[in-house]
């Protein structure tokens, strides 16, 4: 026995020891293994989404009408988790009401696209016209977020360079961290990818109930685009 007052052989401080490291290392097996389940997750997803981007031929038509075309937002960085969006930047020169919506027209003749949203911020400083283009792929519905931008203007490659910087800066903790608190988000919260990296790559949260809280009160500053 063990007890108080016990001699320990050295087979017995051996067996501990190495009880104790089999014991790490089945825990660091099983975290490791729920860290690779998330990105594995994520990544069937993003390539699932590079699927419907290609097949879907909505990015095609933005093209093949002059607009130069960038993907922003999760897709880009490799956060796309589990919310089935894609986000896609326009650029083009003298947009109208008219001419977006011209090309918006053969949009909405493509196989597969259900329904289209619309909100006109070219009266705005930000200059668009923003669409939300609803696509059916496999069952699912996909949702495209267009934003169709005055070329030149001081929104034009903001939203890319964020994406980029996002993702040179963000260590793997901080990637598996967004991830796991985007899968782990409930189906009735509305959560901005942004406040998901900015909450883990800024300020260190990394857990649901944190996060929730950090939004509560990060939603009550003046609106601003942040950028690490």
């Amino acid at each position: 026995m063990d007890g108080v007052g016990a001699v320990r052989t050295p087979a017995g401080y051996l067996l501990q020891y190495l009880l104790g490291y089999f014991v790490k290392m089945y825990l660091s097996n099983r975290i490791t293994m729920k860290q690779q389940e998330i990105f594995n997750l994520a990544l069937a997803n993003q390539e699932k989404a590079q699927r419907v981007l290609t097949e879907s031929g909505i990015a095609n038509v933005w093209e093949e009408n002059g607009c130069r075309l960038n993907l922003i937002g999760s897709l880009r960085m490799g956060l796309l988790a589990s919310h089935r969006d894609i986000d896609l930047h326009v650029y083009s020169r003298g947009i109208t009401e008219d001419s977006s919506f011209a090309i918006a027209a053969q949009i909405a003749k493509i196989p597969g696209v259900t329904e289209m949203k619309c909100i006109n911020g070219l009266h705005t400083t930000e200059h668009c016209i923003a669409w939300h283009i609803f696509y059916k792929f496999e069952e699912e519905i996909w949702q495209f977020d267009v934003i169709h931008i005055e070329d030149g203007t001081e929104y034009d490659g903001y939203f890319e360079r964020m994406a980029d910087r996002i993702v040179e800066v963000m260590t793997p903790t901080q990637k598996e961290t967004i991830l796991r608190l985007k899968f782990n988000t409930p189906a009735d919260k509305d959560y901005h990818g942004v406040e998901y990296y900015e909450a883990v790559i800024a300020d260190g949260i990394d857990n649901m109930p944190d996060f929730e809280k950090w939004v509560i009160e990060h939603r009550k500053k003046p609106l601003y685009y942040w950028i690490p």
